[in-house]
């Protein structure tokens, strides 16, 4: 496979990219999906990222990325998961729990403090809830009981030392949130609840901007500007809306916690409906969908999710988010290359950029996993 066209002129690279998107395995889905269709492109690339799974289809020989217990596997373990559990085929789970298993039921040693170190906490908190094995949870456990003995206190500026033992950069609220909350659930204990909610108001206070209600990345975006439009990353703020989709189940109601994330959650749900593209994605900068033409599907996959969770919860009218669903869907399954690959997803970075057809990255299999999960659920009922 080629390596990535880094620097090719966005004109060139649309008119390149665009006549191939009609190829596409799914291009041809009906407007409404039937949850057989549905089943069939997850199971697809469900199975083809397994068997591809730690192949270099966008990582770019990045040895950190390329490891079992890595955030980017901790996100597609959370879509893998939701998959095993409509799938009919205990397969999943064995597979879900090998890997588990591999990482002797441990999060990433290297950074204590570090959220993406936490995230494939979500994987052993998930296999918790299925198998109610101690073992599953006890170092996770552990390390956050540490981490609250000794909470940080330093800065939530991405440009200062020490911003990594805070959820500094939006993407943290997906890697680590969800797996305080499971926690407490696990446990009965609300302290691991409660201390994640004085960290995320901090972050949410510090990187959610009121006008537009998306979050900046993290406070180098603070200023910039892109002819004159604020920049706010499409895949970061689908960090947070999928985090918020997997954060809220764990969250007692009603409660100030509860309305808290709630509030949070519909103005970005409001905000993400009038800015989707009529092709059915989200720009990978937000704002700029003319600047950002390319079909980007790890940010659409998480906005797909989120959306359909919050209508099969009550929390969305289903007739207002609805359409929007269905055309991410659509959108997302137009990008399924004949074998099973989920194309279109933009590499590992912390802004808007490019993607191909042809690289994919294991979040973005995760965050289509998730959404058809949710989709599946939203047409039974």
């Amino acid at each position: 496979m080629s390596k990535f066209r880094v620097g090719v002129p966005l004109g060139i690279l649309t008119a390149a990219l665009f006549p191939m998107v009609g190829t596409f395995a799914g291009a041809a889905q009906p407007p409404h999906p039937t949850v057989k269709q549905i089943k069939a492109d997850m199971k697809r690339v469900a199975d083809w990222q397994i068997e591809h799974l730690e192949d270099d289809y966008g990582r770019n020989n990045n040895p950190r990325s390329c490891d079992l217990n890595a955030w980017t596997y901790g996100a597609l373990y959370v879509g893998m998961e939701k998959w095993a559990e409509i799938a009919g085929d205990e397969k999943y789970y064995t597979w879900l729990r090998g890997i588990a298993e591999s990482q002797e039921w441990k999060l990433r040693p290297e950074r204590f403090y570090h959220a993406d170190d936490h995230a494939i906490g979500q994987l052993y908190l998930s296999l918790y809830g299925k198998y109610n094995d101690p073992k599953m949870i006890a170092a996770t456990q552990k390390q956050f009981d540490e981490i609250m003995a000794k909470t940080p206190t330093g800065t939530l500026d991405h440009t200062k030392k020490g911003h990594s033992q805070r959820w500094s950069w939006c993407d943290a609220l997906f890697m680590a949130p969800p797996v305080w909350a499971q926690l407490s659930s696990a446990t009965g204990d609300p302290k691991y609840r409660n201390w994640m909610f004085g960290e995320y108001k901090a972050t949410t206070e510090y990187l959610f901007d009121q006008e537009e209600h998306l979050y900046f990345r993290d406070s180098r975006f603070f200023e910039q500007r892109h002819e004159g439009s604020k920049i706010f990353w499409s895949r970061g703020n689908g960090w947070v809306f999928g985090g918020l989709a997997l954060l809220l189940p764990e969250i007692p109601k009603p409660s100030e916690q509860y309305d808290y994330f709630v509030n949070i959650y519909k103005q970005m749900a409001e905000k993400l409906i009038s800015i989707q593209t009529p092709e059915g994605y989200w720009a990978m900068s937000l704002l700029e969908a003319d600047t950002y033409p390319t079909p980007e599907t790890s940010g659409t996959g998480f906005y797909c999710f989120g959306l359909a969770w919050g209508i099969n919860n009550g929390i969305l009218d289903r007739s207002t988010y609805e359409p929007s669903v269905l055309n991410a869907w659509k959108a997302l399954s137009r990008c399924i290359t004949e074998d099973g690959m989920l194309g279109y997803v933009q590499p590992i970075g912390a802004e808007p950029g490019q993607a191909w057809p042809d690289r994919t990255e294991v979040y973005g299999s995760g965050a289509f996993l998730a959404a058809g999960a949710e989709l599946v659920r939203m047409l039974e009922q």
